[in-house]
């Protein structure tokens, strides 16, 4: 399905710059308001890529972007870039090491004090996440923090956004979901989120999003022959290759997607 890109911008819903437009758009709105109990994040509305992603584009030129937005595995598997031992470790290590973007902890309170339970869903494992919480100084903010290892799975697959309905025991539509990347809005809005773009990188929108969450959704969901995987044998090669290298680097703990 080819989508335009007016089509591409309803499905990826409210678009902002920052953290702090979340709240203003709940407040101006009361309908919307009374609707949301609950608000899931991903990682990168709250912590800043920016240093792991220069170095990705230093390690993968014309590519550190996608590496950054798309995920490790699915990235380097879908634009057959060599990743070799050494610059998994830089890129590891850069993304066990980012700090708060500047407005997250004055809207985080603000959000808390108005009442809404607050978490973050995110492609990246626990570990990953709680190093970045405890670095960040963001410990006690967040009610949930699903990692979408639990369901061996990666945004945008439906699997992993029913995790924060697992979770907060919501429906859909009480949840809102602050995306990072136009993919992750284009798909979290397929799923039935009310969507908030918090487009931080100001990219304009772009069909390519949208096809990519709406190819890898559909995939997920009704793709499951054996042997398969997420995107194919040589994806779940790729994950295999990775998990046996970090087996014994806990603080990794990196996952691969099952079929």
């Amino acid at each position: 399905m080819i989508v335009s890109r007016r089509e591409f911008v309803s499905l990826a819903s409210v678009a902002a710059g920052t953290l702090a437009s979340v709240t203003s758009v709940l407040g101006a709105d009361s309908s919307l308001r009374s609707q949301i109990k609950a608000i899931a994040f991903d990682a990168f509305v709250i912590f800043d890529p920016r240093p792991a992603f220069a170095i990705a584009e230093e390690l993968f030129p014309r590519n550190g972007t996608l590496v950054g937005e798309d995920g490790l595995l699915f990235a380097a598997n879908k634009l057959k870039l060599e990743l070799s031992p050494e610059k998994l470790d830089r890129l590891m290590n850069a993304y066990l090491e980012l700090n708060a973007w500047p407005d997250v902890v004055s809207t985080l309170i603000s959000l808390r004090k108005t009442g809404f339970r607050l978490a973050l869903l995110s492609n990246f494992t626990r570990t990953m996440l709680e190093a970045n919480i405890k670095r960040a100084r963001l410990d006690g903010f967040f009610d949930h923090v699903l990692s979408t290892d639990q369901a061996r799975t990666y945004k945008p697959d439906p699997r992993a956004y029913q995790l924060g309905i697992d979770a907060l025991k919501l429906t859909r539509e009480e949840i809102l979901f602050a995306a990072f990347a136009g993919w992750d809005a284009a798909g979290a809005k397929l799923f039935g989120f009310p969507t908030f773009w918090v487009n931080r990188q100001k990219l304009p929108p772009e069909e390519r999003g949208f096809q990519l969450a709406q190819s890898w959704y559909e995939s997920c969901r009704f793709t499951r022959r054996e042997g398969e995987g997420i995107r194919g044998s040589s994806a779940k090669g790729l994950s295999n290759m990775l998990r046996t290298k970090c087996a014994k680097e806990s603080r990794w703990d990196l996952h691969s997607p099952k079929n």
